[in-house]
């Protein structure tokens, strides 16, 4: 050893730690793209009772943010970020807003007999 402290790598506290040794779960299966925001609740509630953690995410979510972008400015891997989501969800703390899905692909035929009206038109 040379005595000299190297700079941590690794986070100090441990995902087990965080979720209190809980992984994912039904009521943890939030798509990294759901957006989410702290609910009315949680600005008369305060924060007594909650982890940092839970009390960070409730900080950064006054706006819209997705799962990800949670995750990267709590340095954490969505998944963790999932557990602690979902606590807050279950408190009423938090409102979480489903992604939008896929746009269903257009009927090719239909594009093709509306640019044939179009071009008869013309």
């Amino acid at each position: 050893m040379t005595g000299d402290w190297e700079e941590r790598t690794t986070p100090a506290v441990r995902p087990y730690v965080i979720t209190g040794g809980r992984s994912g779960g039904p009521a943890a299966t939030l798509p990294w793209e759901t957006l989410v925001r702290a609910a009315d609740a949680a600005a008369t509630t305060g924060s007594a009772g909650l982890q940092p953690e839970h009390r960070r995410i409730l900080e950064l979510c006054q706006g819209l943010l997705s799962v990800a972008e949670i995750a990267a400015h709590l340095g954490q891997p969505p998944s963790v970020v999932q557990v602690l989501l979902a606590d807050l969800i279950e408190r009423g703390l938090l409102v979480a807003r489903p992604p939008v899905p896929a746009a269903e692909r257009a009927d090719v035929t239909m594009l093709r007999k509306v640019l044939h009206g179009l071009e008869s038109r013309l």
